[in-house]
This record gives structure tokens, C-alpha cells and sequence, in this order.
């Protein structure tokens, strides 16, 4: 067995990791070798995106390391892994480590044990949460967005290291334990950050304790904005927009009056149908293109909230209620943006399908804070028994209507008739009352019990504690970065498809995972990379017209001096030969 056998398949760098392994080794040094054949080096084409996103921002805020594999070659390949879909560390082990090695500039990638490693390395330095923010920060600035998508998400646990309280996860219509997630994203469904429950928050109280200071914070208004806020006392300063989750009234009215931030959402408790003959046909704008719809908008006031309520009549005659607070926009407005809530949807069943949102990566829990109010778990149990002894005390009425409806006294029955059915009716009267008395001593015993508690207050075997967040934060981070990236790539390409909605993401997977031919030339610090052809010539024409704007970024590769410069190759046909 050789030197480089004994260090891993594909490690042909022998001289630098034996350096490395004794610590004499600094930093190891990102260099690049001629190769042909790579699967999967279309994923460098994401590289300028990746870049642009703010991937090697991390350097800002994570102190670098030495030995043979720095933070910039584990980012990156860590972005890479999530790009290729292989969606954990040990699924990395499936995959050619040489080739993959290539991609960063190394003759291997590192297994699985120091990939570990390296995560928990950073996770160590705790610097997730600032560089999140300032990469929301970024991104916020850059779109400067005048409504944010809110929406929760549950990271299901199976496992029985934590002990998480129950989210009810309507993507599997159960209850079951959990943490919860509540995302930001943008009209176009990119993500700007992300807050996580510590226990079982609801969206008011993340809104109004973390959301809404942490958008007060990045939503800086323009000076056109805050001229038009001056001016018209109508102006918000930007709009939520979310599901029945946050639904109250005097939540949307307090929002108004202290911040000028508006709502937009679904009305709840829908009860009395408006006239047919009210609503018009509305031109709407969507995702899909123009689709017009029957609207109606009317002022309605809610616990003393004035809302402007606008309903869609569907063709079966269902009227569906929205409520804003936003007095700027028009009806198709309104209608336009609740109606695309169904893209931040798509973007956590896209995250949970292709990137594995919900993968755990560290396994390990950490304590809540004691000081935490949580609902009282007996008082929960006494509330549940309240609910089955009414419940009984309901049937046992039901069967007693059904007992005098079918009165025999009445009647020319036998006596031996009617006193069985006196004696019936009265078991069921005893029993009523004893059910009653039930009630009312739960009822009792439920005032004497607190709705809330402390986390210190529950009793240590139930107590609840949490999974480890900082290696949960770095990896949504990344991941948020690559969809980040492969939404800005897939835009480049859709403007050369006419289904782009149905074909580019499926295209831009193809483009990833296509095999590519790589030569460094140290002497003009360029990368060349040449991207295999695709399956027809139309994704080839669309390719090769945005690999010509990526090359005239002047990309630089993270931590070299080498610019990357793609092209695609070119099928040559043979005169006289048909293929």
C-alpha cells in the first residue's frame, strides 16, 4: 500500500498532510491541477453567485484556522455538498472524494469524521448569529422590498436525546414534537433571515418580541419613502404579510399605531356572504401571468380596528376574505400579493426536498433558559378532562332525550314497563349529576392551577430543553446562500424559456451535476472551466449567452488569484457523417 492509499483515496499531496499532521503545516494552499472528466463540476458555475450572495462573508466574523484544510475550502465545499444534493455528511461518503477534491482546489475532499470536525470548529466560535445579521442586512438593502412574507416552519425531531414540546406540522396534519422556524422572505420567495422559537412560541409574540425589532433594525426607508410617509399619513412603512397564525384585530391596530407597519392577511370567523351581484372582474397580476378574478372591496371595522376587507368570489360560490391595513395599495394589489403567499410554501417544500432544511447535522442539546414562560402541562391535562367528562355528560343527555321521547307512562304499556323505564331515566339523571360534579371540581381545581409557568417550574424529568442551534443556524445560513444563488442563476436563464416556471430548476440541477473539464493557468492566473454539452441545443444556446455575462464578473476563486472563465464546449461534426 502506498503513502497516498494509507492517507485516503485520491490524497496524492503526501508531503503537505504529513506537514499537517504534525502541525508544521500553516494553512493549506488552494491549488488547482489539470483534469477532464469531473461529474458534478458544473456546481462552479454557481461559484461567482455563490460569492456575490455572501458566502465568504463568514470571514468577517469567523477566525480562520490552520492545517491542511482551511474555513474557505470547508464553506465552499460545504456549499457545493448542498448544491449536488447530498443532503448529509455521510452520504458524502457515496461520492468520488478525488473528483470532488478537485472542485476546491485539493486532491480530496475530507471525510466524514473531519467534516464534522471542521463544523463544529466553527460552531464553536458562535458568530452564526452576526453573520446572519449582516447578510440580512445585505440582502435587505439590496431589494429594499416594500412587504416580507412571514411564515412558520417545523424542524420535526424523531430522535430521543431532546425533549421538544408539540407543533401541530399541517404538512402531515399531526402533532408532534418539534422546533419551530420563522422565516422572512421576499415577494420572489429569497429568504432575508430567520427566527427560532425556543420552546412553543406563537407568531404574535415572535412577531412583536424578535421579528418586528429585527425589521425595524434592517428596513432603513429611503429618503423618497420617508418624504412619502411625511407627506401622506397613509404611507407604510412596509407590510406583513401572513396566514391566520397572527390573526387579532387589536394586534393589527397596535402594529398601525405604533410602527405604521401594516398587515395583510386572511380574515377569520367569515360568516355572512356579501351579494353575488357586488363583485367585478378584476385583472390580477401573478407568478403565472395576468388571470382575472371577481373582487369586492368594502371598509369593516374589528375590535376597533378599521380594515379594508376584500373578498374573491371562487366559481362553486366561495368567498374568500382578505383584510389589510395597507390604504395604498389598489384591489389587484391586495388580491396579487395574499394570493402569492403560496411561494414562500414552495420555497419550504423545495428546501425540504432538494437541500434537506430539516437535517440534523450536530447531535446535542442545549438548555432553555429557565426564565421562559410556557403553558402549564397540568394545566393542559385539565383542560382535556373537562373537555371528556362534557363530552359524556353531552351523550348521556342525548341518550336521556331519547328516553323521554319514548315515554311509556303515557301510554297503556305494562307496569312492570314503566317501572323499568323510571328506573333507567333515573340511573341516567345520577349519573348526569355525578359527571357534573366532576366538572365543577375540575373546573375548581383549574382556577387554583396557573395557565403559564417557568421552565424551572416543570418537573426535571419533562422539562423541556432544545436541540443545538448554532450548527442548525450555520447550515440554514449556507443553505439560504445557495438558494440564494441558484435563484439568481435560474433568473439569468429565464428569459431564454417559455416555460421557465416548470423547466429552469430542472435545468439548472442538470447544469450542476453536468461534468466539466478543468485547467489552471498560473501564468495568466485564469481557471478555465468547460462545461460539458447539454441535452438539446436550445439549453446549449441558452448556457452558453449566460456563461458570456458570468464571465464578465472577473470572478475571482476564494483565497487564489486565478479568475474563472467558462465556456462550454462545442460538438464538432464530422462532414458527411450524420449523428
Amino acid at each position: 500500500m502506498s503513502a497516498g492509499e494509507r492517507l485516503g483515496i485520491a490524497a496524492s499531496r503526501v508531503e503537505a498532510r504529513t506537514l499537517a499532521a504534525f502541525g508544521m503545516l500553516g494553512v493549506g494552499v488552494t491549488r488547482f491541477e489539470a483534469c477532464e472528466g469531473l461529474s458534478g463540476g458544473g456546481v462552479l458555475l454557481l461559484l461567482p453567485f455563490l460569492v456575490e450572495s455572501g458566502l465568504m462573508s463568514y470571514r468577517n466574523h469567523y477566525e480562520g484556522r490552520s492545517g491542511y484544510y482551511d474555513f474557505d475550502s470547508f464553506v465552499i465545499l460545504y456549499a457545493f455538498l448542498v448544491l449536488l444534493r447530498i443532503k448529509s455528511m455521510e452520504q458524502a461518503k457515496r461520492v468520488n472524494p478525488g473528483e470532488l477534491g478537485k472542485l476546491i482546489g485539493y486532491d480530496r475532499i475530507p471525510e466524514t469524521k473531519k467534516l464534522r470536525g471542521l463544523i463544529r470548529e466553527m460552531t464553536d466560535q458562535q458568530q452564526c448569529s452576526p453573520w446572519g445579521a449582516s447578510l440580512s442586512e445585505a440582502w435587505v438593502r439590496e431589494d429594499e422590498p416594500e412587504l416580507y412574507y412571514i411564515d412558520g416552519h417545523v424542524q420535526v425531531y424523531h430522535g430521543y436525546l431532546a425533549n421538544l414540546g408539540k407543533k401541530h406540522v399541517s404538512r402531515q396534519r399531526l402533532c408532534l414534537p418539534g422546533m419551530m422556524e420563522f422565516w422572512v422572505n421576499s415577494v420572489s420567495g429569497e429568504p432575508f433571515f430567520f427566527i427560532t422559537a425556543s420552546v412553543n412560541e406563537k407568531m404574535i409574540a415572535m412577531l412583536e418580541e424578535k421579528i418586528i425589532p429585527a425589521l425595524l433594525q434592517l428596513h432603513k426607508p429611503s429618503e423618497e419613502q420617508a418624504a412619502a410617509m411625511a407627506e401622506n399619513k397613509n404611507c407604510p412603512l412596509f407590510t406583513l404579510v401572513f396566514d391566520r397564525e397572527a390573526y387579532s384585530p387589536a394586534f393589527f391596530k397596535r402594529l398601525w399605531d405604533t410602527y405604521r407597519i401594516a398587515i395583510l392577511t386572511y380574515r377569520k370567523n367569515v360568516k355572512q356572504p356579501w351579494e353575488k351581484t357586488a363583485f367585478k372582474e378584476t385583472s390580477v397580476s401573478t407568478a403565472m401571468g395576468s388571470s382575472t378574478m371577481l373582487l369586492h372591496e368594502e371598509q369593516v371595522a374589528i375590535a376597533e380596528c378599521p380594515l379594508r376587507e376584500v373578498r374573491k368570489l371562487s366559481d362553486d360560490g366561495h368567498q374568500t376574505s382578505i383584510i389589510t391595513t395597507n390604504r395604498i395599495w389598489d384591489l389587484s394589489q391586495i388580491a396579487a400579493h395574499m394570493f402569492r403567499r403560496w411561494i414562500q410554501e414552495n420555497f419550504f417544500r423545495y428546501m425540504r426536498q432538494e437541500y434537506a432544511m430539516d437535517k440534523i447535522i450536530q447531535y446535542a442539546v442545549e438548555e432553555v433558559d429557565s426564565a421562559v414562560s410556557v403553558v402549564n402541562r397540568e394545566y393542559h391535562n385539565i383542560t382535556y378532562a373537562i373537555k371528556k367528562e362534557r363530552e359524556k355528560i353531552s351523550r348521556r343527555k342525548a341518550k336521556l332525550y331519547e328516553l323521554e321521547q319514548a315515554n311509556p307512562l303515557d301510554t297503556d304499556a305494562a307496569q312492570k314497563e314503566k317501572t323499568a323505564y323510571l328506573n333507567t331515566q333515573l340511573k341516567h339523571r345520577e349519573v348526569l349529576e355525578q359527571l357534573q360534579e366532576n366538572v365543577d371540581a375540575l373546573v375548581e381545581q383549574r382556577k387554583k392551577t396557573p395557565y403559564k409557568i417557568t421552565i424551572g417550574q416543570l418537573p426535571e424529568d419533562i422539562r423541556y430543553n432544545k436541540l443545538n442551534q448554532e450548527s442548525k443556524h450555520l447550515q440554514n445560513i449556507i443553505k439560504m446562500i445557495c438558494f440564494r444563488a441558484e435563484t439568481a442563476f435560474a433568473n439569468l436563464l429565464t428569459p431564454h424559456f417559455n416555460r421557465a416556471e416548470e423547466e429552469i430548476r430542472s435545468l439548472v440541477k442538470a447544469i450542476i451535476n453536468q461534468t466539466i473539464d478543468l485547467l489552471p493557468d498560473y501564468q495568466n492566473n485564469k481557471l478555465y472551466v468547460t462545461l460539458y454539452p447539454l441535452a438539446n441545443p436550445r439549453s446549449n444556446d441558452a448556457i452558453r449567452k449566460v456563461i458570456d455575462n458570468i464571465n464578465q464578473t472577473y470572478t475571482l476563486y476564494p483565497g487564489t488569484s486565478l479568475t474563472l472563465c467558462f465556456k462550454i464546449a462545442t460538438i464538432q461534426s464530422v462532414p458527411g457523417q450524420e449523428f
